[in-house]
């Protein structure tokens, strides 16, 4: 696509006014979906087209032609994205609006609904009750009861160790774990991850509880225009509070123990190593979600976002390996690939930036160029699964743009933050 044409598609916007059906409010609307579990489970035939009609189709979606690398082979996962995390295009995908369970993946919905609520330096005395609702064979940090810990502690356990005790220290401070996931919910409708439904904050297996590859990309992409979600997510180790106890002498001290990052492209490991340019996000692994992974990297000034859910292969960090020939098909097809969707915009940007102008021309703000497509629209699909997504968008309106404000041309510190986190 000729640069010019590429830059007016993604800078102009459309909107529309559309009437949702009656429908859209019926109480089947209300069910939760169900994560897909079943080994050979097939995806469904309708999906959410979110990002456009292509990202709703099950199956793989790219635009294969000269001069365009062909996708890697031994791609066994369930979905998967490939995106461009600067523009948001979606340079290839499998499955993109398939709804699986996301394991601790959802921790970065979590991270990005809770992150600006204190100062990192904001300390809170751990107690029992904090603790009491972690789901057994929980993954932890290690944090004690009684013991005072700073905000900033209780993020690095999240982020590093993956630790759902920090997650539920966190959710106490903000009220419990109920409100939690009720701002988790409803920040995942601000930024038209539509497929999400999260029922406890850490990600551990629970009924109705999922997300897709597309939308863990959106929360990705979101949670990194943070500061401190950039820096907690590129941490290969850190040191971590202990326990209070007493020395030799009868002192009571209290010393630390070091934790690591479990994203082995960012930490390595003796089958994978360490990505070159990789900068986070989040990984996980439970019982219904299989192994999930999100990823970040930067190469040559691209910056690329890949989510990998569930590969039915389950050898030793198979999600790491298919990331990472993603991550290389991404590299060397940008700029060369025309993208099969984007990466929508939240609700709030769409919305601000797509006000209708009475003289405007098709392709442009309020036009109808024959280009524009919907960021936010009712899948294709229906029963229960179809009606939650659709009253993800209630309230009569659907925006429709080209292209958006939100970190349309914009460059993220990536490529610093590489360059200043510390090697394993």
């Amino acid at each position: 696509m000729p640069a010019t044409e590429k830059t007016v598609r993604r800078s102009a916007l459309v909107a529309s006014a559309v009437l949702l059906s009656t429908a859209l409010t019926a109480p089947a609307a209300l069910a939760a979906p169900k994560p897909t579990t079943s080994p050979s489970a097939a995806p469904p035939a309708r999906m959410s087209v979110v990002g456009g009609e292509r990202l709703g189709r099950p199956g793989t979606q790219v635009n294969l032609a000269a001069g365009v690398p062909v996708l890697p082979k031994e791609l066994s996962a369930r979905s998967w994205i490939v995106a461009d995390a600067e523009s948001g295009d979606v340079l290839a995908a499998h499955n993109a609006h398939w709804r699986l369970a996301p394991a601790s993946t959802l921790k970065m919905l979590f991270a990005d609904t809770l992150l600006p609520k204190w100062p990192r330096t904001t300390t809170h005395r751990v107690e029992p009750s904090d603790l009491a609702d972690v789901g057994a064979g929980s993954s932890m940090v290690g944090v004690k009861e009684d013991e005072t810990y700073s905000v900033h502690d209780l993020w690095l356990g999240v982020f590093l160790r993956s630790g759902n005790d920090a997650v539920h220290v966190l959710s106490a401070m903000n009220g419990g774990v109920k409100k939690t996931v009720e701002d988790m919910n409803e920040h995942a409708e601000e930024l038209q991850a539509l497929d999400t439904h999260a029922v406890s904050p850490d990600g551990y297996d629970a009924p109705g509880q999922v997300s897709s590859a597309y939308d863990l990309t959106l929360i990705a992409r979101s949670g990194l225009q943070k500061k401190d979600f950039r820096e907690y997510c590129s941490t290969v180790r850190a040191q971590f509070p202990g326990e209070t106890k007493k020395n030799k002498k009868g002192k009571r001290v209290r010393g630390s123990f070091e934790i690591q990052n479990t994203n082995r492209l960012l930490s390595g490991d003796y089958d994978v190593p360490v990505y070159q340019g990789i900068a986070g996000v989040k990984n996980g692994n439970t019982t219904n979600a299989g192994a999930t992974f999100t990823g970040v990297a930067e190469r040559d000034g691209k910056v690329l976002l890949v989510t990998v859910m569930n590969p039915r292969k389950k050898e030793s960090n198979e999600v790491y390996k298919e990331t990472a020939r993603l991550f290389d098909w991404g590299f060397a097809a940008a700029g060369k690939v025309e993208p099969v969707g984007e990466l929508v915009p939240p609700r709030s940007v769409a919305q601000a930036t797509a006000a209708p102008g009475p003289s405007a021309s098709p392709g442009e703000a309020g036009g109808t160029g024959a280009g524009s497509k919907p960021v936010a629209s009712a899948p294709t699909g229906g029963g229960a699964d179809g009606m939650g997504v659709a009253l993800g968008i209630a309230g009569g309106v659907l925006v429709l743009l080209v292209g958006g404000a939100f970190l349309v041309n914009r460059r993220w510190p990536l490529p610093d933050l590489v360059r200043r986190r510390p090697r394993p």
